[in-house]
């Protein structure tokens, strides 16, 4: 086999190479050999099958086979002998071939990038904490109660208002047309919440028991079924019975029903649950100014075929959401600047990425099968009752494990340079800690 360089361009490379026709012709004899010996074919005992008759029917399928093995092989050795780290997939064009004759392609690889991440103990960053206080256990508290309470009937002789609950039969049409979900019987529906489209609840309000009222709303141009966007309903409805929502007393048997042993012991959990939200946020946060950093700190060629893949899965993800009359600011800009844009930031995030995977292979940091395990958990647990479904379908899906795999190194690998970097934290409120840098930073420039 001859392998010769014919082109080397800052990470890209291209290689003739040459399989000489005896070897091809070895290959296939030998194939075929093995192949007569497995053979059965009526009129002749099993594996005593004439050659001559073993190429007339399998030569041509057995060469095939044989090409795409020594085309497999010979690019794999190349790489292997060159020490090359092929960023994608090699390209192969078989430029030459006939039988009898040499086999001969062009392989053309493009390579991941040689380069030296930067000291992390030189990297300054501020991480934004925020305090939990007893007004947002308490606001938590009361929320708690106000979604857990049950009504009771109102006994006075009034209207109904908003606060109350009025048990309901309803039914809707659109054009004239009954469709799915718009029909309910003892229908349970608090005014004033605005669970029901439009003005539903609002043309409710001062009707009594035993009232027929007929509520005509206009779905929103927004809407989630696509066949009610924009369009009037007319709903039939009859009140049937007006309830107010019972008073709750929070206190230690409250706490019970929320798996607490009394009310401090709730009020214990909920502080701890919310240290976790902004715990989270904060996280996100220094996260997003260290890659920042990182970008910032790092500039070195990233492989434009990998580039070009990242930028497709933005562009697409783009299209679709302008499509859905997504950011209007976007829309308004001319499809050159869009893709200039967006391609700047495919870069980013392949440059970024090259970046992390290196840190995670100089350092050793793997992502070990127990948090696979668990990360695996989390996600069948959002899909109730199917379960075994969603552990059959990681099982059966490689690239979906490795999809599981990628937010947990990289994570892994964050948390990695967060320890190696120096951090301050600074205590701020709530929200501040909470706010968009976007919008902070628009807010500053105005």
């Amino acid at each position: 086999m001859q392998i010769t360089e014919t082109s080397a361009d800052g990470l890209k490379r291209e290689y003739k190479v040459v399989i000489p026709a005896q070897e091809i012709e070895t290959k296939v004899n030998s194939r075929l050999q093995e192949l007569g010996r497995t053979l059965r074919i009526p009129g002749f005992r099993p594996g005593k099958v004439p050659m001559p008759i073993v190429k007339q029917r399998y030569a041509q399928s057995v060469m095939g086979e044989v090409l795409e093995t020594a085309v497999t092989d010979s690019s794999q050795k190349a790489i292997d002998e060159r020490g090359l780290r092929p960023a994608l997939q090699p390209k192969i064009q078989v430029t030459s071939f006939e039988e009898g004759g040499n086999l001969e392609y062009d392989m053309a690889v493009e390579l991941l990038p040689d380069f030296e991440p930067v000291d992390f103990a030189t990297i300054e960053l501020e991480r934004t904490v925020a305090e939990v206080d007893d007004k947002q256990v308490d606001e938590t508290l009361e929320r708690l109660s106000k979604s857990g309470r049950e009504s009771q009937p109102v006994t006075e002789d009034r209207p109904a208002r908003n606060g109350d609950v009025l048990v309901i039969d309803f039914a809707g049409t659109v054009d004239g047309e009954a469709k799915p979900g718009m029909d309910a019987k003892d229908h349970q529906l608090e005014l004033g919440t605005n669970s029901f489209v439009g003005t539903f609840e609002e043309q409710l309000v001062g009707a009594k028991p035993g009232d027929h009222r007929t509520v005509t709303v206009t779905f929103p141009d927004n809407y989630g079924s696509a066949e009610l966007q924009g369009k009037e309903a007319v709903f039939e409805v009859d009140v049937k019975e007006i309830r107010e929502p019972a008073p709750v007393t929070i206190d230690d048997e409250f706490a019970k029903k929320f798996g607490a042993e009394d009310l401090a012991g709730l009020k214990q959990m909920i502080k701890d649950r919310i240290g976790q939200d902004y715990a989270g946020i904060s996280r996100s946060k220094v996260k997003r100014t260290l890659l920042d950093k990182l970008a910032e700190t790092h500039d070195f060629p990233v492989p434009a075929g990998m580039v070009d893949i990242e930028f497709e899965t933005i562009w697409n993800r783009l299209q679709e959401e302008l499509k859905r009359g997504g950011d209007a600011e976007e829309a308004g800009k001319s499809e050159d600047d869009l893709r200039t844009e967006y391609r700047g930031i495919a870069e980013r995030r392949v440059r970024l990425g090259l970046l992390l995977s290196e840190v995670g292979r100089r350092n050793n940091i793997q992502v070990t099968q127990d948090e696979l395990n668990r990360a695996l958990i989390t996600e069948a647990q959002r899909y109730p009752g199917q379960e075994r479904e969603v552990f059959e379908f990681f099982r059966n899906t490689p690239r979906a494990i490795d999809n599981l795999r990628a937010p947990l190194f990289e994570d892994k690998v964050i948390d990695f340079i967060l320890e190696l970097a120096k951090v301050d934290e600074k205590t701020v409120s709530v929200e501040e800690l909470v706010r968009d840098p976007d919008e902070a930073e628009g807010t500053a420039a105005a």
